[in-house]
C-alpha cells in the first residue's frame, strides 16, 4: 500500500486558523489531528449498481466526496474499497458489519496513528458541507441531522464500539448514536444519492 498522504498544519494556535481547517474550532487548543474516512463498501441495492463509481459531471461520486472532505482533514482513508493512493480499511472486528464495521475500522486506525478523531462520510454525498469539520468538531460525537454517516467521532470511542459489535448486538446506526451520546447538528438539506433517479436529478 502507498503511504498515507499527510499535510502539515499551518497553525500552532486556534486563533491563527479559520473555522473548519482540519476540523479545528476557534478557541480549541491544541490543534486537533483529524482523520477523514469515506464509507464505500456498501451493496448499493437501491441504486442497482456500484454507486461509488457512478459519475456526476464526468467524475465518480466517491471522488466528489474526496474532493470536499480532503481539505477539511489531515489525511483520508477509504473503508471497503481500493482507491489509491488512500489506504483501504476492512471492517472491524469482522467483515460484513455495515457502516458500524467501517466506523470501527476508521476509529481503530485513528487511535493507532494518534489521531484525535475521525470525520466520516458515505460515498454518495457529492455536495457534503465544506464546513463539516468546523461545525461538527467538539468534545464528543456529533452527526449531521438526517445524515448520520456525516459524523465526528473521537478516537477514544473505538473500544466501546468494538465491544458493542463483538457482542453481536443491534448494528443499527441509531442504536450506536444513543450509546455514543452523539449530538445532532442541523445543516439543512444535504443531498445524497440513493437511487439512479437521484443522480439524474443532479445532472
Amino acid at each position: 500500500k502507498r503511504p498515507t498522504r499527510r499535510r502539515a498544519s499551518r497553525w500552532s494556535t486556534a486563533s491563527d486558523a479559520p473555522a473548519g481547517k482540519h476540523g479545528q474550532l476557534p478557541g480549541a487548543l491544541p490543534l486537533m489531528r483529524l482523520l477523514g474516512a469515506i464509507f464505500a463498501g456498501g451493496t448499493s441495492r437501491r441504486f442497482g449498481g456500484d454507486k461509488a463509481l457512478a459519475t456526476l459531471h464526468d467524475k465518480p461520486l466517491i471522488q466528489h466526496v474526496i474532493d470536499r472532505l480532503a481539505p477539511q482533514v489531515e489525511t483520508l482513508v477509504i473503508c471497503g474499497r481500493d482507491w489509491p493512493p488512500y489506504p483501504n480499511l476492512v471492517d472491524r472486528p469482522a467483515p460484513g458489519l455495515g457502516p458500524l464495521g467501517a466506523l470501527c475500522a476508521a476509529l481503530d486506525h485513528a487511535a493507532a496513528h494518534r489521531f484525535d478523531a475521525v470525520l466520516t462520510s458515505g460515498c454518495d454525498l457529492p455536495y457534503l458541507p465544506e464546513d463539516l469539520a468546523g461545525r461538527l468538531s467538539g468534545d464528543g460525537a456529533r452527526v449531521a441531522a438526517g445524515q448520520p454517516l456525516l459524523g465526528f467521532w473521537p478516537a477514544k470511542l473505538v473500544r466501546r464500539l468494538e465491544m458493542h459489535l463483538a457482542a453481536g448486538e443491534d448494528r443499527r446506526m441509531s442504536t450506536w448514536l444513543t450509546i455514543a451520546a452523539a449530538r445532532t447538528i442541523d445543516f439543512g438539506p444535504i443531498i445524497n444519492v440513493n437511487r439512479r433517479e437521484d443522480l439524474a436529478a443532479l445532472e
